[in-house]
């Protein structure tokens, strides 16, 4: 248990996962990634700033079960009573049991808010997997449940056939052709060109090979973002935070649905390219390098705590892990651009 995450939990699940114009609820998230990564001191005085701009969670309208849930799927009208459905799954059933049923019939779903309801679900499983079990971690994860599966919208999707490796299927993503208006509207342009694209990720063997090769899409993602995050320096987070959120829950999931997480994930990052990121990045001798201090992961990290945007700290976050595999310079340049491409 961690008092201070608990603490922030409890504070924010009376509030709603989106705020504003459909704006994200990071709260959770953010404060899971500063206690995690050392910075738990600065959470309170966050999570004081960061409560004045959300909206309540609105009450309960009706009731959902195991055999109306499907006519609430996608409905955020719905979402206080999708956060009651899964607290009181939760309440009932070991967390485990109830990922295990839940998470095939969201994965279709994956860019849920933007592929937010699929991260806000990790970052749950994460303190979860580290044994903190208390009321408001499991509560956590029943708010992360309800937002993807009330947001639940679908990407195209293409079982992987192909021979190539994860960095050069998302270098080959084409683009949609008017990269302009919402997600939804530019759900709407993917085409046969995009699932041929999708199709040329070479499949995974087994479960550990979809795992490999789901670290090696988070890997090439973080780095695409350097040179390609100018474009839309919010959105193209994801495409390095969903497939990260994935890969992290893997731990909790049973194996036979990794491989299909791994399809779920590559076509919501590979989505994500096609309808946000230019097709040509920018030159690398205009972007910033990597800091060159004696310990540079623990320099970015303070950096974006320091920061303090939501984006910034998840982003850091997953650079930061990035480069303990690969010991990427650029990779730590990327978690330094989205600090100027946000402010900071």
């Amino acid at each position: 248990m961690n008092e201070i995450l608990d603490e922030a939990y409890t504070r924010l699940h009376d509030s709603g996962p989106e705020w504003g114009d459909e704006l994200s609820n990071h709260g959770p998230m953010a404060a899971e990634v500063l206690v995690r990564r050392g910075h738990g001191d600065l959470v309170p005085r966050w999570i004081d700033a960061y409560l004045r701009r959300l909206d309540d969670l609105p009450a309960p309208s009706e009731r959902i079960t195991d055999t109306t849930w499907h006519t609430a799927l996608s409905d955020f009208g719905r979402i206080a009573d999708w956060v009651a459905y899964f607290t009181e799954e939760l309440h009932t059933h070991p967390w485990r049991d109830v990922l295990a049923v839940w998470w095939p019939r969201l994965l279709p779903g994956i860019a849920a808010g933007a592929t937010h309801g699929v991260i806000r679900v990790s970052h749950a499983l994460r303190t979860l997997l580290a044994g903190d079990e208390s009321e408001p971690a499991v509560v956590e994860l029943a708010h992360g449940l309800a937002w993807w599966a009330a947001r639940s919208v679908g990407v195209p999707f293409a079982v992987p056939a192909g021979g190539l490796d994860s960095a050069a299927a998302l270098e080959s993503v084409p683009r949609i052709p008017i990269q302009q208006g919402l997600l939804a509207t530019r759900l709407g342009r993917l085409g046969t060109e995009f699932t041929t694209a999708l199709a040329t990720l070479r499949p995974a063997t087994d479960p550990d090979d979809a795992q490999q090769r789901l670290t090696d899409l988070v890997d090439a993602a973080t780095r695409k973002y350097l040179t390609h995050g100018h474009a839309s320096p919010v959105l193209l987070v994801h495409i390095a935070t969903a497939p990260n959120a994935v890969l992290h829950a893997l731990p909790a999931l049973p194996r036979d649905l990794w491989a299909p997480s791994l399809t779920s994930a590559w076509a919501a990052s590979a989505a994500l390219i096609a309808m946000y990121a230019p097709t040509e990045g920018a030159p690398r001798d205009t972007l910033p390098n990597a800091p060159t201090a004696n310990d540079p992961i623990a320099e970015v990290l303070e950096r974006a705590a320091e920061n303090g945007d939501e984006h910034v700290i998840k982003f850091t976050d997953t650079a930061v892990e990035v480069y303990g595999r690969r010991e990427d310079p650029d990779v730590l340049a990327a978690a330094v651009r989205i600090r100027g491409l946000l402010g900071g």
